[in-house]
């Protein structure tokens, strides 16, 4: 339990919302995003950074929230799977999870997802051997590998198509400012 004389005032940006909190500096950030901002994507897994159920985006890159403090991520955009499109309108990587059924009990699908949305801003038509490459430090025990891969495959193809469909918009705004 930590010391709340310890706690500091820290501005956070998570999910696209700027949040002030007194919290421990040294605070874990998975219990600062599932204790204080009550947002349940991250799960506690392991505790050490190694299974990836906690995995959130910090800056665009996918990391292990368990294992780095709160104050590591003060000035820097945290997404959460929360953050990822709604439910109306689902984030690509998370739309090509559901259509591929890529989930048994669910408990690994946040860091799937997340890593999966970390690994395609780098590389945007990834093999089958960079996937697994990618996604071997998350662990999933329920055995659903085969629908995992088939929704990178497919996060990969939606991806390409909103980046193409966002380049003929603008496109056609531009012409039609001219």
């Amino acid at each position: 339990m930590s010391d709340p004389s310890n706690s500091h005032l820290i501005a956070l940006n998570v999910n696209h919302v700027e949040r002030s909190l007194h919290v421990p500096p040294d605070t874990a950030l998975l219990y600062i995003l599932r204790n204080d901002l009550e947002l349940n994507g991250p799960k506690y897994g392991c505790g050490l950074g190694e299974c990836g159920a906690c995995a959130v985006l910090v800056d665009g890159k996918a990391v292990r929230s368990c294992s780095i403090p709160v104050k590591s991520v003060i000035g820097k955009e945290v997404i959460t799977l929360e953050g990822l499109g709604s439910p109306e309108h689902p984030h690509p990587v998370v739309q090509a999870f559901i259509t591929s059924q890529a989930a048994q009990c669910g408990y690994c699908l946040n860091g799937m997802i997340i890593g999966t949305v970390g690994f395609l801003k780098k590389i945007s038509h990834p093999t089958d051997l960079q996937i697994r490459e990618a996604l071997k430090h998350y662990l999933c025990r329920c055995g659903t590998h085969i629908e995992i891969m088939q929704a990178v495959k497919l996060a990969a193809e939606l991806l390409s198509q909103d980046e193409m469909s966002t380049l003929h918009q603008k496109s056609s705004e531009d012409t039609q400012t001219l």
